[in-house]
């Protein structure tokens, strides 16, 4: 959904700024708010506003098409053209020629390409390596030419080179010569290049002037830290920025919709919401006492409050609009059946959870609908409000009883599953991502539907999957809150804005910025 605000008094606004002098480069202000930068490297950068940056920075062997997070849209990137064999197994790419990498490190080759896929899959090295399960070998043919084989057909496969997560390519010397600086001092090939960064102000990058595609019309992004939602706004506004992250809530979309000079992009994928439930502590450790939670959530409430234009309900724990989605199982909002699962476990009146919460607008003000809800059906919530990178760090910790966790991933059942619904992802472990709940009940049917010899078998076992999972009321599914961005009447993307797996808008050779 795409919402288009103009108006004389947005017009009036750019009249009184001063003009750019001929000649002044053309400089993009934005903000993607929330709060600091925290990593560059593509392979651990999962943070909303981390991977902003990292698609503005890097490519992949494919990419989707911007402006699109349509799977039916890749299309090449880094790689000209690519083979597969009859049995889906083994897949050729074969590299465009004379690819800079930013700065002085050289030309793109097939040993860049090995080096960062084997890089993604390893999980020391990597944030996504389960994305990666099915690679069995990663080799260079020749200096253009990279051959992949894989221990089964993935239908998943080309999205997982695409200019997304693991799939971004870095440069080899400037990862081992770099070494942990790497991450604050990212190399890649793609249209902006990374200049310097100030802790908790700004990203600053620039033009890549040897981009294949070409040189940028933008020559410079600043990316401005600003987590308050009402200064981002503001600074819009008044000429400040020309691009931000806005509020997802539907009041805040109605409200810019009403001021001129806003142009409100709503896109897709939504960063699907789920409240996991960390079954290692106690009384969270009785199903009876999670299905009690599960039945005291109204989230047709929550629904409401986000506007169902931006926050749609969900049903199943893997998203909706996903390959493989199911909803036989789903939770019912009942009151009455919650506290009378609190009884009959023990705890007529009543328990009490310590959740971690940050104090972002995407997630405090619903986590405190969900602790009056809750209160009701007699399950104290002691919420310990945290600036968004103390939560993040803390979760993955395992220090929440509850963890609210919004993200949006490859839309395929296998992503969401093996992401947080897998053993070996249950955090705490070598093996850590973002398991909250340290479910471990459907690990057989996530993995054999892998390996699915057939689409229908490797359906009927993300089904299987789903069902235990809901009935172990490991998360409890809430909603999908999509992607709102809102930029000046100066900034032109380049493309129609339909959605962006990267969750921002990508700022492309063809984006352009009018002069004041």
């Amino acid at each position: 959904m795409k919402l288009r605000v103009l108006g004389l008094v947005g017009l009036g606004l750019a009249l009184c700024l001063p003009q750019l002098a001929s000649g002044e480069e053309a400089v993009l202000h934005v903000s993607p708010g929330t709060g600091d930068i925290s990593t560059l490297d593509p392979h651990r950068a999962s943070a909303t506003q981390d991977v902003a940056l990292v698609s503005w920075i890097y490519n992949g062997l494919v990419r989707f098409k911007p402006g699109s997070a349509d799977p039916k849209d890749l299309e090449s990137d880094l790689a000209e053209r690519w083979e597969v064999s009859p049995d889906g197994k083994i897949w050729t790419f074969y590299l465009r020629k004379d690819v800079k990498f930013h700065g002085d490190w050289g030309s793109l080759n097939a040993d860049d390409v090995v080096y960062s896929l084997q890089r993604a899959m390893d999980p020391g090295r990597s944030t996504f390596s389960s994305d990666f399960a099915a690679v069995d070998n990663v080799e260079k043919l020749d200096d253009l030419t990279v051959r992949i084989t894989l221990k089964y057909p993935d239908i998943n496969f080309l999205a997982r080179v695409s200019n997304y997560h693991g799939g971004n390519i870095v440069s080899r010397r400037a990862v081992e010569e770099l070494g942990d600086k790497f991450g604050s001092r990212p190399i890649g090939t793609g249209p902006f290049a990374f200049v310097e960064q100030a802790t908790q102000q700004y990203v600053k990058l620039a033009a890549n002037p040897n981009y294949f595609r070409g040189k940028p019309k933008i020559d410079e992004i600043m990316a401005r830290v600003i987590p308050s939602d009402s200064a981002r706004e503001l600074a819009l506004t008044s000429g400040e920025l020309d691009l931000i992250a806005g509020k997802r809530e539907q009041r805040w979309v109605d409200s810019a919709h009403r001021r001129a000079g806003f142009n409100v992009d709503i896109f897709q994928p939504g960063e699907y919401r789920l409240l996991h439930i960390n079954q290692s502590m106690p009384p969270l450790d009785d199903v009876r006492v999670r299905r009690a939670i599960a039945a005291a959530i109204n989230v047709d409430d929550l629904v409401r409050y986000v506007g169902k234009n931006v926050g749609p309900r969900g049903c199943s724990v893997v998203p909706s609009g996903y390959l493989g989605e199911d909803c036989s199982v789903h939770y019912t909002f009942d009151l009455a059946k919650a506290k009378a699962l609190l009884a009959e476990a023990g705890h007529p009146d009543g328990v009490t959870i310590k959740a971690i919460v940050s104090n972002i607008s995407a997630q405090q003000p619903i986590m405190e609908i969900i602790q009056a809800q809750l209160a009701k059906a007699g399950i104290r919530l002691e919420m310990q409000v945290v600036d968004h990178p103390t939560y993040q760090a803390q979760i993955r910790k395992d220090l929440s009883g509850v963890v609210f966790y919004g993200a949006a991933r490859f839309p395929i059942a296998d992503t969401y599953l093996s992401e947080f619904f897998h053993s070996r992802a249950i955090v705490g472990t070598p093996t850590a991502a973002t398991n909250f709940s340290h479910c471990a009940v459907a690990d057989r049917e996530i993995e054999q539907a892998r390996t699915a010899a057939d689409p229908e078998t490797q359906l009927a076992l993300w089904k299987e999957a789903q069902r235990k999972i809901m009935d172990a009321v490991c998360a409890i599914p809430l909603f999908e809150l999509r992607q709102v961005w809102a930029h000046s009447d100066r900034l032109n993307f380049g493309y129609e804005l339909n959605g962006a797996l990267n969750l921002a808008p990508p700022i492309t050779e063809l984006t352009t910025l009018k002069a004041h």
